[in-house]
């Protein structure tokens, strides 16, 4: 049984940081490309930062560049959302997800077969 866990989420000032992480379990992590995704209240989940199995090649979206940082830990079979200099319009519930697909990051919702359960990032300004 597939299980994506993630973790890190809370509440955090504008200008602060967190780290997410998500924990991946009953798959073959390295085979899988890993993804950020997140949904504000009344929006649709859209894409943060993926990054491929080998984690050579990641992409983000424009609304986090320079500020967010993806990695992944193959030993640990863990992938990490850095969140830096988080501003008001960051807050969302987070969700990872595991693509088996594409070995390249991709940035479209469908590619992903598998999801966590999301954790919250609330940020006041």
């Amino acid at each position: 049984q597939v299980q994506l866990v993630e973790s890190g989420g809370g509440l955090a000032q504008a200008g602060g940081s967190l780290r997410l992480s998500c924990a991946a379990s009953g798959l073959t992590f390295r085979l899988y490309a890993m993804g950020w995704f997140r949904q504000a209240p009344g929006k649709e989940r859209e894409f943060v930062a993926a990054i491929s199995r080998g984690g050579d090649s990641i992409s983000y979206a424009d609304s986090v560049k320079g500020r967010f940082q993806i990695s992944r830990d193959n030993a640990k079979n863990t992938v990490y959302l850095q969140m830096n200099s988080l501003k008001s319009e960051d807050t969302a519930v987070y969700y990872c997800g595991a693509d088996r697909t594409f070995a390249a990051p991709s940035k479209t919702l469908g590619a992903y077969g598998y999801w966590g359960q999301g954790t919250q990032v609330t940020v006041s300004s």
